[in-house]
């Protein structure tokens, strides 16, 4: 019964850990990555799809992303998707193919950046720490109904703050590399 509730706490706070590593990829860095541009939306055929369905994404140097189109009819709407993302980029068709050039990051810029990934690392850790709360309490419930003994309470307090404490340890990793990340130039 503890063993099922300590299993489900680890696998929920490694979604925890996944859905952080997504967030800080789509945060940019100074380098080009593919999945800068995946999240974007684009107007095809009257329905909204992500860009990755209508478009091949790829690094062309280390500050430029090609994106080509599956249909020549969607380069000017996928040249304005990625121009109306907000992220400071300005696209260049060259007939079938897109370059989306990086402009290099200021350092306020980069600051910014950090705040957002330490924002995002913070909200990570709030989860795995109500991920924690919430597995207490149910063990506390089966102590208040006798199914455990106050021992089995006691090692399950343990065992369960010690996951957390790995999966804060995690976030804490993944925070420092990607600040490293930012202020590399």
């Amino acid at each position: 019964m503890i063993d099922d509730l300590k299993k489900d706490a680890e696998s929920r706070m490694k979604k925890s850990i996944e859905s952080l590593k997504g967030d800080l990829t789509k945060i940019r860095t100074g380098r080009a990555h593919p999945s800068l541009l995946e999240h974007l939306t684009v107007d095809y055929y009257g329905s909204s799809v992500p860009l990755s369905q209508v478009a091949n994404i790829s690094v062309g140097d280390a500050r430029t992303l090609t994106v080509t189109p599956w249909e020549k009819q969607m380069v000017p709407v996928v040249e304005k998707a990625i121009m109306n993302s907000g992220m400071g980029l300005n696209p260049a068709s060259a007939g079938e193919v897109i370059r989306v050039p990086l402009p290099p990051l200021t350092e306020e810029r980069r600051k910014d950046l950090i705040k957002v990934v330490r924002k995002e690392g913070e909200a990570s850790k709030v989860a795995i720490r109500n991920i924690r709360r919430d597995v207490l309490s149910d063990v506390k419930s089966l102590l208040k109904d006798k199914d455990i003994t106050e021992d089995q309470d006691r090692m399950a307090q343990d065992d369960v703050q010690k996951l957390t404490d790995k999966y804060v340890a995690q976030v804490d990793v993944l925070l420092t590399e990607k600040e490293k990340d930012l202020m590399e130039i």
